[in-house]
């Protein structure tokens, strides 16, 4: 049920979305240099890399490790950059993976491949037998401002409460968190 649910809004939300994604695409184009999408490494279900893309919100070269590692990030950001990673339109892009199979709408969000205390510490836990989300219980939970440990706590209370209706009121948390704005640290 959870794949097919995955599998139909991921196409209604393509189809919906295609052509304000492709203006994005262009406005990234526009306003800095190098490609408009950022294909990043990915840990996903049973520690599986896979390939996630983003609409490119940091200058080309910037480290690859998770952005509140930087010491400036606000630095990186390309023109337009803050925009998309407020309204989160830069996660748009993930609902390839989606199609794909490789994530879900809701689930842990997928960790870097060298994010390797947190890699380890789902593994702990069993998270990693899950497909990673577009969003989840710990996004709606405190987002970029969570540490790492209340996160994979959060990821571990997902695993064992995961149902249509958990996954709704996650959708729907997210939505909301998204027009407030809430929990965007960088």
């Amino acid at each position: 049920m959870k794949r097919l649910l995955d599998l139909t809004l991921a196409v209604v939300a393509a189809l919906f979305l295609f052509i304000p994604v492709c203006l994005l695409v262009l406005l990234v184009k526009l306003t800095s240099r190098g490609p408009a999408l950022f294909w990043s490494d990915r840990v996903g279900q049973d520690n599986q890399i896979f390939s996630m893309p983003k609409l490119r919100t940091m200058r080309v070269a910037t480290p690859v490790v998770a952005t509140h590692l930087l010491v400036e990030p606000g630095a990186y950001l390309t023109p337009v950059g803050g925009f998309l990673r407020r309204w989160s339109l830069d996660e748009l892009p993930q609902l390839w993976c989606i199609l794909k199979g490789e994530m879900s709408l809701v689930g842990p969000r997928p960790a870097l491949y060298n994010q390797h205390n947190l890699i380890a510490m789902r593994t702990g836990c069993g998270v990693h037998a899950i497909r990673p989300g577009l969003t989840g219980w710990a996004q709606v939970n405190g987002r970029d401002e969570l540490p790492l440990p209340e996160k994979v706590k959060l990821d571990h209370e997902y695993l064992y409460v995961q149902s249509l209706a958990f996954d709704c009121k996650v959708i729907f948390l997210t939505i909301m968190k998204v027009f407030r704005r809430d929990g965007i640290a960088h």
